[in-house]
């Protein structure tokens, strides 16, 4: 059995377009992954900052990287799948996404850095970002969520990225039901080949 990790930034919860984007993927995701979902909302995210920030650097500087406050970075490295679902927020996603992120950005769980580089440690074949968007940014060098989670997957070592976006879903004139239907549909389509 394969862990396909959900990473839940759908910040307005039922009412969340992205999230039906979500629900259209793991619909079709096959029965050899089991699903842990977080949703980032509900969890106990900081950012780092004064003693928290402090220690986190003298839990690494000792060693201690089982101690619980590192369990997302074990839960993200160990994922055979990892799934974030995010809405277009100020040109890339919710901070609450980043700040998870800055979480599981631990030397020697997720990455590891030596005289050599920086190499990956996360065994996820594939990170998938699905994604809601008021504009049409796709194409837009303004678009900034998707690059950096590109970026980020590569990274960790992750093997592959695929974004799935809905685009125009406010622009006045546009249907945006009709764009939604078809991101579901490819997101569908994707988790089918997983």
């Amino acid at each position: 059995m394969k862990t396909a990790l959900y990473i839940d930034c759908c910040i307005r919860g039922a009412d969340s377009r992205t999230r039906a984007l979500a629900e259209a993927f793991f619909s079709s995701l096959g029965p050899e992954y089991e699903t842990e979902r977080l949703y980032l909302p509900e969890e106990n995210l900081a950012c780092f900052q004064g003693a928290y920030f402090d220690q986190r650097e003298r839990l690494l500087a000792a060693g201690e990287r089982d101690h619980p406050r590192f369990r997302y970075a074990r839960q993200f490295a160990r994922a055979g799948l990892i799934v974030a679902a995010a809405p277009f927020w100020d040109l890339s996603f919710p901070a609450l996404l980043k700040v998870y992120i800055e979480q599981v950005s631990v030397d020697g769980i997720t990455f590891q850095s030596g005289e050599a580089g920086l190499r990956g440690l996360c065994r996820a074949e594939r990170l998938v970002f699905l994604t809601t968007r008021g504009g049409f940014y796709t194409d837009s060098p303004d678009e900034m969520g998707s690059r950096y989670l590109e970026a980020m997957s590569r990274f960790f070592g992750i093997g592959a990225y695929s974004c799935v976006a809905a685009d125009g879903m406010d622009a006045a004139g546009f249907d945006g039901p009709a764009s939604l239907r078809r991101a579901c549909r490819e997101a569908a389509a994707l988790a089918g080949t997983l």
